[in-house]
């Protein structure tokens, strides 16, 4: 059985009807005559989330929460913004393909070779005249942003992109298969940041989920960490990742949840992340270094993926090809949402500074 740890909607909306989050007036200030691009930023959520596409998000917006839609708040300041919507428990393959719709205006492939091998449908929902952006080619790149499991959906989407998939193209006629599925398209993207991602899995999960074609199962390290052998890191590509620590290191070695920083729904999960070491079924050692987490997703493992090449994050030295670890972000895992309860969030500064950063490049 797999230990998971899941957080209700209906709980999240409940506490959200009762609270809100004050969001301070952005002190940052960004120089636009340094931006050398402006392309889209298009913003994935992670699990359980909503985009604008849904009625969910009209109500109370997944990026901002209560403390009001970030989207608009970006955009106030030069910046143009979307965020996506993708299934709640996908896998970050099937997820991966509703994006590609999004962006595209077009009926969701999944694959033929994808959806045969998983018994499901291979088409889903239709976005024919009514895609998240106006263009999307090469000329007309974005900017990838993926909350959480949202990480390993643009890290999908973008492996996809660049090279395709070698089993749709030998299942599907040449006729029939998706333009997402014959590669070649790296250059349709040009960063990728990923928020709180557990892109080497999480210790929320203990066991894997028997449905491979699902969230829980891409997100159980062993899982995790086979999926990251597939992915391609592009020379021409900006990438980031933020990872986020809401735990506090105690005597004993152990990490507890700072019940200061750290919504109340997270800090059981977080103090038994933070005593949980041992071994995958694969053979992987988690040890005292993944001890530290923001309630659902070890610290560690919302840094760099593993196979990927990164280095520490210097400002001015940014080289695309490379994953650049940033700063880790002092808040719990919703905090990079915009936060919940918690008065002390700031993210739309930090996404002021860091959308600024990547126009300047």
């Amino acid at each position: 059985m797999a230990k998971v740890i899941s957080f209700p909607l209906s709980l999240i909306f409940a506490f959200l009807s009762l609270f809100g989050v004050y969001l301070p007036k952005a002190e940052v200030e960004i120089d636009k005559e340094n931006w050398e691009t402006n392309y889209t930023y298009v913003f994935v959520h992670g699990l359980m989330g909503w985009g604008e596409y849904d009625t969910a998000y009209k109500l109370m917006p997944y990026w901002g929460m209560f403390g009001g839609e970030l989207m608009k708040k970006l955009e106030k300041s030069g910046f143009d913004c979307c965020a996506a919507s993708v299934s709640g428990t996908a896998s970050a393959w099937d997820r991966a393909c509703e994006l590609y719709a999004q962006l595209t205006g077009t009926v969701t492939d999944y694959g033929k070779a994808h959806s045969e091998e998983h018994g499901h449908d291979r088409f889903g929902k239709d976005f024919t005249g009514k895609p998240l952006v106006s263009k999307f080619d090469k000329e007309n790149k974005i900017n990838l942003l993926g909350h959480s499991f949202g990480g390993a959906t643009i890290r999908v989407f973008a492996t996809l992109m660049a090279k395709g998939d070698e089993a749709e193209r030998k299942a599907t006629p040449e006729n029939e298969i998706s333009p997402f599925f014959t590669g070649g398209k790296a250059d349709y993207i040009y960063s990728l940041t990923t928020l709180a991602a557990p892109s080497n899995g999480t210790t929320a999960y203990s066991a894997p989920s028997e449905d491979k074609d699902t969230a829980a199962y891409d997100m159980y390290i062993d899982n995790a960490l086979a999926l990251n052998k597939r992915m391609v890191t592009d020379k021409n590509t900006y990438y980031f990742a933020i990872p986020c620590s809401a735990t506090t290191k105690q005597e004993d070695g152990t990490y507890k949840a700072d019940k200061n920083i750290m919504e109340g729904m997270f800090q059981s999960s977080a103090d038994e992340m933070g005593a949980y070491t041992g071994v995958t079924a694969g053979g992987f050692v988690f040890d005292e270094s993944w001890l530290e987490n923001d309630g659902l997703v070890n610290t560690i493992s919302a840094m760099a993926p593993t196979s990927a090449p990164s280095v520490q994050y210097k400002e001015g030295k940014v080289a695309p090809g490379t994953w650049n670890v940033m700063p880790t972000y002092r808040g719990d895992h919703m905090s990079l949402q915009g936060g919940m309860m918690k008065t002390n969030v700031h993210v739309y500064e930090l996404y002021l500074t860091h959308l600024d950063m990547i126009n300047s490049l």
